[in-house]
């Protein structure tokens, strides 16, 4: 997918995103705890969740650090970020740009550097990845943290045969990414979480049918329901259960020599 094509995708999906990405009252607490651990959160860092989506992440971290000064939550789609709220909580900050545009400094944000910045599921939308993230490696204040969670290299979603092959095709391999924050200077490390989702069948394929995925947007109407029909045949039990993995890839800025 291009870029216009990804903000149009997302700008679509807008009102209803957070009905699709909530699986069950406990995901999006279970890795917003997930992310604060791994960046070691503190109340007074200043943050960043680039390609924020409507905040269900930043939300959730606000309200479990309470912090200081507003988590900065970056997307590229102003419909998505009304998500938000109108206006937004005061320990929510709101930037319509990409990731791009931060690495790049073509916008203004609220602080010059970053104590910890993460992009959840959002790094396969940027087109030169090397450069972006060296470039948001170079917005960390000595001691920073970036951490970049996203889908490994194969899933194993109740997906169509066809939507599998696909995003194995067009999904970046972790270690790669590990490879580019190293090269921007960065202490790496990869490790991986996992959560058992379970969620009612007709739901999941209702969600399929909105491309709840960007992923899903490549493909015609007419592929999608015969996609929907496939995984209604595999998936005869109501309620699916699959695991959902994901790498999380965390650089850290080297502090400053005395």
């Amino acid at each position: 997918m291009g870029r216009r094509d990804t903000r149009g995708h997302y700008d679509g999906l807008a009102a209803e995103y957070d009905e699709h990405w909530v699986y069950g009252p406990e995901y999006v607490p279970w890795m917003s705890g997930r992310i604060a651990e791994a960046l070691r959160l503190k109340p007074a860092d200043r943050i960043a969740d680039i390609g924020s989506g409507t905040g269900l992440f930043a939300r959730e971290l606000a309200r479990q650090l309470r912090p200081s000064r507003p988590i900065v939550c970056v997307d590229p789609s102003e419909a998505m970020l009304r998500g938000l709220g109108t206006p937004p909580p005061p320990d929510l900050a709101p930037v319509v740009a990409s990731a791009e545009d931060v690495a790049e400094c073509r916008v203004r944000l609220p602080y010059q550097e970053f104590d910890a910045i993460w992009l959840k599921e959002s790094v396969h939308h940027v087109p030169d990845q090397a450069r972006t993230l060296r470039g948001l490696a170079d917005r960390l204040a000595p001691g920073g943290r970036l951490l970049i969670v996203m889908l490994p290299a194969t899933i194993r979603y109740p997906l169509f045969k066809a939507a599998l092959a696909r995003f194995e095709e067009l999904q970046p391999d972790p270690a790669g990414i590990e490879v580019h924050l190293r090269q921007a200077g960065l202490e790496t490390r990869l490790s991986h979480v996992e959560h058992e989702l379970r969620i009612d069948r007709d739901r999941y394929l209702g969600m399929v049918r909105a491309r709840y995925m960007s992923l899903l947007s490549t493909f015609s109407d007419r592929e999608i329901e015969e996609g929907v029909e496939e995984m209604r045949a595999a998936h005869p039990e109501p309620v699916l259960v699959f695991p959902d993995r994901f790498a999380f890839i965390l650089g850290r800025r080297a502090e400053e020599s005395a």
